[in-house]
């Protein structure tokens, strides 16, 4: 299979090529507006808005960040992640309340809750403004920005049922919520949701369970770069072994390097040839 040449606008399920291209929006969430701009009108978006907001939370993290671009048959909200090291300081604070989820459904990390507020309106009148010809929505997002695509995923279906999304991905997403919540949206988004995690990873195992657990569909890349739709348990124990001994100088640093967007959008990008 070819690697496109850009964005089909006109999908409506999860196929590996938008699989590919939700990675590379959000990788391109990273950059500043006008790299934004250009490239999103090259994938043949002509609307562009960007989102950027500071909060005052007790974490590292000081603003959330993502950008919705939208054309005639497709919109793709795609929000901003964060460092490596910092998310991980971050959601490894044992301390972190636990908030209410959308609608009062459940419970979710409270510094993920905090960095949705803080940008979840203006992407929501976004949505509202843009979505006149009965578009496809797409949010997607990595690391932090995973977590907040699928919080935004979750508060559309639960409070705004018609700007809820088509599809939600996400590329090393942490764990952003509790199992009732968790059950909701799996309810909701059985076929819609895609989780990205690339063999190591150290940010999806994180915050520690059991307060917080993942949604599920799982889609797992293994120490070879392999595309997996389903693994076992002991299989992920033996493979995630395996990406250790990957590096025997740095064995430490495999959780962070397989993290790094980039990795992401190359292992999709090798699935597809």
């Amino acid at each position: 299979m070819p690697v496109p040449a850009t964005v089909d606008h006109h999908v409506t399920a999860y196929s590996l090529p938008h699989a590919y291209w939700m990675a590379r929006a959000a990788e391109l969430a990273y950059q500043d507006e006008a790299v934004i701009d250009e490239q999103a009108r090259s994938w043949g978006f002509d609307e562009v808005r960007h989102h950027r907001t500071s909060f005052t939370p007790p974490f590292p993290l000081t603003d959330t960040q993502g950008f919705t671009a939208a054309s005639d048959h497709m919109i793709v909200t795609a929000f901003r992640g964060t460092q490596p090291a910092e998310i991980r300081d971050w959601l490894s604070d044992a301390g972190t309340p636990p908030w209410p989820g959308p609608a009062r459904t459940g419970y979710v990390h409270y510094g993920f809750a905090e960095a949705l507020d803080a940008i979840f309106p203006p992407v929501r009148d976004t949505l509202a403004e843009l979505r006149t010809e009965g578009q496809s929505v797409w949010f997607t997002g990595h690391s932090l920005g995973g977590a907040l695509a699928m919080l935004a995923g979750a508060r559309m279906y639960l409070e705004e049922p018609r700007l809820q999304a088509d599809g939600v991905f996400t590329y090393g997403q942490p764990r952003t919520c509790d199992r009732l919540l968790a059950a909701a949206y799996n309810k909701g988004f059985a076929d819609r949701m895609h989780r990205f995690v690339n063999n190591n990873d150290i940010v999806p195992q994180l915050p520690p369970e059991p307060a917080y657990t993942h949604v599920d569909r799982l889609r797992y890349i293994d120490s070879a770069g392999r595309l997996r739709e389903s693994m076992t348990f002991t299989g992920g124990l033996l493979d995630r072994g395996k990406g250790l001994t990957a590096d025997p100088f740095a064995p430490a640093s495999d959780g962070v390097r397989d993290h790094f967007v980039t990795n992401y959008v190359t292992a999709l990008e090798k699935n597809l040839v």
